[in-house]
């Protein structure tokens, strides 16, 4: 099965970086296995610190105007410099991805469509279909599996009689699997933990390191005052943001927590790579979101996950069917559960890392032995190509 020449991906912003950090990472995968990829994006701003180097073999282009052309607004290359053009605007790719439901504007269909005709009859051959594929959000709920790979017909619209199809990220065999590089295990195998916390300006005294990335989760008074009063010395690294700024609001509403065994460091923005390395240099990674659990489940330390909550309640099924699928001992469930109440009772509850860790470690075992999901996705793509030859 050969790569595909060109990838359209779609991605809409809509709060925080998780689904432009997913969309990268997807994007520099796809490029580095020999695609050529086109990322339309309304916010690339993150970018220039998520990834200020750009990937050769990847475009970034601003979502397209009502017209279906490149809008002027946001221009790609002041957000990412090192993300040069690599093929034109308008020419023809063989799959069109969009992320997480964002939508592909209907100008653009139509006028990629239009296009795709008129490069067929002046090549007197038959333009074949582009692959469509919806990616999904993650989740380790039942649904998953069965709806994996479900084709969903166009049936309005200027893409009527087109046929889209659902591709779900997951943990299980039945599932598109998770971004994985395929040296990931091999350049964490050799990292130096204490050279890359000297190399971003960090004084390490050989501390427990916690990692903070979060929402603003209700309980984490209780956790900085259970670590400061430990008995453990705990280094919390702090990212930059809302998980910040939580921090500074609960020192800022007890101006008597006492510092003891806990010291509090700022972080600035980091680079996807470098992110990935403050996992792996913490023995604990407080992560939120899709990407960041993702990424803090192949870091193989104990992790505890902020969902992104929801009104109507539907983070905690989607919480629970996580903690199952990995497996978790009662004692890590229960610090789940009381990290992301709403009103938490109580102090933290204890927890056995080292049993923890090894939690993880077995669910990261499981998980390398599936295939990845670029290499599910190409596999997917492949079918569905041949599948829509005349």
């Amino acid at each position: 099965m050969s790569t595909p020449a060109l990838w359209d991906i779609f991605c809409r912003v809509i709060d925080n970086h998780g689904d432009l950090g997913v969309c990268w990472r997807l994007s520099c995968q796809l490029a580095e296995r020999g695609a050529a990829v086109r990322l339309w994006v309304d916010d690339p701003s993150a970018l220039a610190w998520m990834a200020p180097h750009g990937q050769a073999g990847v475009q970034v282009l601003p979502w397209p105007d009502s017209q279906g052309a490149p809008s002027a607004a946001n221009p790609a290359s002041e957000a990412c410099p090192g993300c040069g053009p690599t093929t034109s605007s308008q020419a023809q790719a063989r799959v069109w991805l969009e992320a997480f439901g964002c939508g592909i504007p209907d100008e653009w269909i139509a006028n990629n469509l239009y296009m795709a005709s008129a490069e067929s009859q002046k090549s007197l051959q038959t333009s074949p279909a582009p692959t469509w594929i919806n990616l999904e959000y993650l989740s380790a709920e039942a649904y998953v599996e069965r709806c994996h790979r479900l084709p969903s017909p166009v049936t309005s619209g200027p893409a009527r009689g087109l046929t889209r199809r659902f591709f779900y990220p997951g943990f299980t065999p039945a599932t598109g699997g998770l971004l994985r590089e395929p040296d990931l295990m091999a350049r964490q195998a050799v990292f130096d933990r204490r050279q890359w916390l000297a190399g971003q300006g960090l004084v390490w005294a050989g501390e427990r390191v916690v990692s903070l990335f979060c929402y603003e989760p209700a309980a984490l008074g209780g956790w900085l005052h259970q670590w400061a009063q430990g008995h453990t010395p705990t280094l919390m690294l702090v990212a930059p943001g809302r998980p910040w700024a939580a921090v500074q609001q609960v020192l800022a509403a007890h101006p008597q927590l006492p510092q003891g065994a806990l010291r509090i460091q700022p972080l600035a923005h980091l680079t996807q790579h470098h992110f990935d390395h403050l996992l792996w240099a913490s023995d604990l990674n407080c992560v939120r979101g899709e990407d960041s659990l993702v990424r803090a489940l192949w870091a193989g330390q104990p992790l505890v996950w902020h969902i992104y909550p929801q009104d109507d309640g539907a983070h905690w099924p989607k919480l629970q069917a996580f903690l199952d699928w990995l497996q978790a001992p009662d004692d890590l469930r229960a610090l789940h559960h009381h990290w992301n109440a709403d009103s938490p009772n109580g102090p933290p509850p204890p927890v056995d890392w080292p049993r923890a860790a090894a939690c993880v470690q077995a669910a990261r075992a499981r998980l390398t032995a599936q295939p990845d999901l670029v290499i599910q996705l190409l596999a997917c793509v492949g079918t569905t190509a041949e599948a829509a030859q005349p």
